[in-house]
């Protein structure tokens, strides 16, 4: 499945505009019966929402939002309320450098009435190269089953500009999951103690927002390496197995999408789109580093 660029010399009637084309059987179908999708693109750190609807060779967006008969012929991106085109969201999230597309893959994935857009490969109208871009799954999980090479490579990189930061982190991240093991001599601790470890996250790229308590725990941001903040909920738990509700979602125009951030994790099936941080896991590898 990719998306075509058209309308490359003719920026004044409208900018780029991006047509489906081999889409798979199952997303052709789904998109023909709805009319159009809303979009949520697929970035370096996971899925986020967006502006952009999916609309079907036979339908548009009015603009009051309603689905309506069209007569376009190609299943599309209507860009709707976003400032810019998909593809110049896409250069944005995976820094691309600039030029236009003549075509960008993708893959597609239906996820609770939402067409998740993941690009795969691109190839600028100019160029006769063809560019693969990396897909890492589960981008901001840091277990002890399993580590984030887009975290280990921001680690090493927040290392290399600031010697010593792994070691601060370290004595940081340690003591707090000392005070929630099992046996801790520290009686009646609660799960907000774990936003302690605050100042040593904040210099890896992530800083936690405000713990409000209601709905998602805290807003907060990933930044890593050369690529824009992304803004994501964070969970807090002691123990990754107390996440319930969270596995869903809050409000149907939201995304399933979440961060847990817990001092250990023992969720055994993690539900797709959430990715789970552990201190004990950091503690270990800061260790080994």
């Amino acid at each position: 499945m990719h998306l075509q660029q058209t309308k490359r010399g003719s920026r004044l009637s409208g900018g780029p505009q991006y047509y489906f084309h081999d889409l798979s059987d199952p997303i052709k179908t789904y998109l023909r019966k709805k009319g159009a999708v809303r979009l949520a693109l697929v970035t370096p750190y996971g899925a986020t929402k967006s502006d952009y609807s999916a609309v079907s060779k036979d339908h548009k967006i009015d603009a009051s939002g309603n689905i309506i008969v069209g007569k376009v012929g190609h299943d599309r991106i209507q860009q709707g309320r976003a400032s810019e085109s998909i593809g110049e969201s896409i250069r944005k999230w995976y820094n691309l450098s600039s030029g236009d597309f003549e075509r960008i893959d993708v893959d597609i994935d239906i996820i609770e009435d939402f067409l998740y857009l993941a690009p795969t490969k691109y190839k600028y109208a100019n160029s006769p190269k063809t560019r693969e871009i990396t897909r890492i799954e589960r981008p901001l999980t840091f277990t002890r089953d399993y580590v984030s090479p887009f975290w280990k490579e921001q680690i090493d990189h927040i290392e290399g500009r600031e010697t010593g930061t792994t070691l601060w982190s370290l004595v940081e991240i340690c003591r707090i999951v000392t005070d929630h093991a099992v046996g801790s001599k520290v009686a009646h601790i609660q799960e907000p103690d774990i936003l302690r470890a605050s100042g040593p996250l904040k210099r890896f790229g992530m800083a936690l927002g405000p713990y409000v308590g209601k709905g998602y725990d805290c807003f907060s941001e990933f930044s890593f390496l050369k690529y824009p903040t992304y803004r994501v909920p964070v969970e807090i738990k002691r123990q990754s197995r107390d996440f319930s509700y969270q596995q869903k979602k809050y409000g149907k125009d939201e995304l399933s999408r979440a961060v847990v951030l817990c001092a250990f994790h023992d969720l055994r099936n993690v539900p797709r789109n959430i990715d789970v941080v552990e201190l004990r896991a950091l503690c270990d590898y800061l260790q080994r580093a």
